[in-house]
């Protein structure tokens, strides 16, 4: 099983191209090799695949924050589980079940004024990570660019300690403890946990 990632930039006029499309990039670049395993098209739109479907949640998390570190913009993800079927140079002209998944929904998102959903086929699993996902991003929603930041730091690096977030953005250790707090995180974590349980039974 792979996890397809399609997305687009919300708000992409609310920065400048560069900021986020750096932020996205340095993202998508950690994951794999463009075209074959990511590309960004129509300006602000991207498609990501991740051989381990067990990444994905996580992998979204670290968009949100990431981009959610600059003000003033958010991303879209829909992520697709399944097969791939046609496996070609390009991510955006290969095929298969998680492409289906991950396009369908995407097209939903923007209807459904959501920014975050998963789609595998399995009406129980996809029913329980819808309601757990409006919950958890009625809190993404209200990150603060620092919040997000400090996410991101933690997501990309999860031996960090406190002490070392403090010291790279010279700030308290206790205002890195209540930013954490604010964002929920350890809910975060929780959920990603959650869901790579669940994604070994489909």
């Amino acid at each position: 099983m792979i996890a397809i990632l399609t997305g687009d930039i919300i708000n992409s006029e609310g920065q400048e191209k560069t900021v986020w499309l750096n932020a996205l990039k340095t993202v998508l670049s950690a994951k794999g090799n463009s075209p074959k395993d990511w590309e960004i098209y129509r300006g602000d739109e991207f498609q990501l695949q991740l051989s381990n479907a067990e990444d994905a949640l996580h992998t979204a998390f670290q968009l949100k924050s990431h981009i959610k570190s600059y003000e003033n913009i958010d991303v879209r993800i829909a992520i697709g589980l399944g097969d791939k079927t046609l496996n070609a140079r390009k991510i955006t002209e290969s095929n298969g079940s998680a492409f289906v998944n991950s396009g369908r929904k995407f097209d939903d998102l923007k209807k459904e004024k959501l920014s975050l959903a998963i789609v595998s086929g399995n009406e129980i699993f996809d029913k329980e990570m819808d309601l757990l996902l409006k919950w958890v991003l009625v809190s993404i929603d209200s990150w603060t660019a620092v919040s997000a930041e400090i996410v991101y730091l933690f997501l990309n690096n999860p031996t960090l300690s406190q002490t070392d977030v403090a010291h790279q953005l010279k700030i308290q250790q206790s205002a890195v403890s209540q930013r954490l707090k604010r964002a929920n995180f350890d809910l975060l974590i929780q959920l990603i946990d959650f869901y790579k349980e669940k994604i070994l039974s489909l």
